[in-house]
């Protein structure tokens, strides 16, 4: 069967953590009546044969041999899974789980992606974030709206939910390995004009990560520069998308007559 709900969790060399939060999602996941799937993705830590995932047939665990990057162990999960919603998260579990359900109703509701928002009203932060990481997040941000995404500011936000057709798309054309990846998805999905719900979301812990941010900006704005110029190359474009969207247009035009 189907499932209704992709689970996509992409991890590096914290199997233990990862087990513990499958553990917490198949608690959370217990009362669901439509079928769902769990996918970790071990980017290259190759640390589960020491500490296995829970036993469930809706759980699997794909492999990376190397250690690629968040990014591309999301594109392999979101390829590889066959949820009608799919979803990609942190796998700490850092955002409230009722916001899994919320994601999915919005998708069902006709949007193409419905994502995090940290800057919307009503989002709450377990703990304040420090001064340092206040300034490097608002900097960050500035620059990608100004230069990427037109004004649209926290791509950062590490939840986000996405159609599986549109999913299947738009992760084919997805080439940023890093963590970069999630301005990637949202350009692209801005620039093929998808619909895009934005959601408040409460984070319920705030960990140290694995994020280097001297480092990490660095490469960040190279990956960034190097998305206009895919686009001038024209490495983004997407018939299937097109052809997709083309196609809701035409049933929207054929119900209101």
């Amino acid at each position: 069967m189907t499932p209704a709900l992709s689970i996509i969790l992409p991890v590096h060399a914290a199997a233990d953590l990862a087990s513990r939060s499958v553990s917490s999602l198949l608690q959370f996941l217990a009362g669901c009546n439509a079928p769902w799937e769990i996918i970790v993705v071990d980017d290259g830590g190759n640390d589960f044969d020491a500490t296995p995932l829970p036993r469930h047939p809706a759980v699997q665990l794909l492999r990376h041999q190397r250690n690629l990057g968040k990014g591309a162990a999301v594109r392999t999960g979101m390829l590889a899974a066959r949820g009608a919603v799919r979803l990609y998260t942190d796998v700490d579990l850092p955002y409230d789980l009722d916001l899994i359900p919320t994601l999915a109703r919005h998708i069902a509701a006709g949007f193409h992606l419905a994502v995090g928002d940290r800057t919307l009203p009503g989002s709450q932060y377990a703990a304040p974030l420090t001064r340092r990481r206040r300034l490097l997040s608002g900097v960050g941000s500035r620059f990608i709206g100004s230069l990427v995404t037109g004004g649209y500011h926290d791509t950062q936000c590490g939840i986000k939910a996405f159609r599986g057709d549109v999913a299947d798309e738009l992760f084919r054309l997805v080439t940023l390995p890093r963590f970069a990846f999630d301005v990637e998805v949202i350009y692209l999905a801005l620039k093929h004009r998808l619909d895009i719900k934005r959601v408040p979301v409460q984070l319920r812990r705030n960990e140290t990560t694995s994020v280097r941010p001297c480092r990490d900006a660095a490469r960040a704005v190279v990956d960034i520069l190097g998305i206009k110029v895919k686009q001038l190359q024209g490495r983004y474009a997407s018939p299937g998308l097109e052809t997709m969207l083309a196609e809701e247009a035409r049933a929207a035009r054929a119900a209101r007559h």
